[in-house]
């Protein structure tokens, strides 16, 4: 596999602090982690990746896009850093990685917390989904003059209603960045087909603390497609949160935040 270098950041780097690493879903980027990261610097060095495709991360057409080669891609990159062990937190896709990272190389990862990770469906996905070439292309329509239109509720709702009972309440900042990283995401596509056929079957030692958190009302990976219990560690802590979509460190970034320390076992 060759060897792609993703865009990183590190924020609140200290020797005193453990190093907690955040990896961003399918079609977004690590602009998606704003509204929980400046309460996530008090307590950790933290890390972000941008995805092959996503963010300022280029695509490489040669870059195998399924979680496990880009969960070492992931590796690589931190590895690069100078990160030799670490936390880890992923939303969607990035869930999914998570988990993988922690069966690859279970003396690197110190826990895990998957926010609505994907690859638990209840059977394997042989096409995309019917509504994702509709939100692509509504991200990529409205990108064009996102900053004056996301202004208006009625652009928001169009583009957020799908992903959060609580859409009314997200800040402009925050759609703004995510219509953006859906817009300018060339490794959407090519993740998707990399997902087909598969599903997380991996394992991870019961040393390692995990927390799955799903949101009541999300509608990109359902309860009744996407959410197997049985394929996460015996272990694992299962949350349902209420009045919470896809992306429940938006519409819970206290709550959220709260549960990352708490799998971390690191106070505040």
């Amino acid at each position: 596999m060759n060897k792609l270098q993703l865009v990183s950041k590190v924020y609140a780097q200290s020797p005193k602090k453990q190093t907690l690493l955040l990896i961003h879903g399918m079609g977004s980027a690590s602009t998606a982690w704003k509204p929980i990261l400046n309460e996530l610097c008090n307590t950790f060095t933290v890390v972000t990746v941008d995805l092959p495709g996503h963010g300022q991360t280029p695509m490489d057409k040669t870059h195998p896009m399924d979680p496990q080669s880009l969960a070492q891609s992931v590796f690589d990159s931190m590895n690069e850093l100078g990160f030799e062990s670490f936390h880890l937190v992923g939303n969607s896709l990035g869930g999914w990685i998570a988990l993988e990272m922690a069966g690859m190389r279970p003396h690197q990862i110190h826990s895990v917390t998957g926010i609505a990770p994907a690859g638990l469906w209840l059977a394997p996905f042989t096409a995309r989904y019917p509504g994702t070439a509709l939100a692509r292309m509504l991200s990529s329509t409205i990108w064009v003059v996102s900053p004056l239109v996301l202004h208006f509720e009625w652009a928001r709702k169009m583009g957020f209603s799908n992903v959060s009972p609580r859409w009314k309440e997200f800040s402009y900042e925050t759609c703004l960045d995510a219509t953006n990283a859906m817009a300018g995401s060339a490794g959407y596509y090519p993740a998707w087909d990399a997902l087909l056929k598969k599903r997380y079957e991996g394992h991870i030692s019961p040393t390692i603390p995990v927390t799955i958190i799903f949101g009541d009302s999300d509608r990109t990976l359902p309860a009744s497609t996407s959410q197997e219990r049985s394929l996460v560690p015996s272990h694992a802590r299962w949350l349902v949160l209420t009045e919470c979509g896809h992306a429940p460190m938006w519409d819970h970034p206290k709550l959220v935040v709260d549960q990352i320390l708490l799998t971390a076992g690191v106070g505040k």
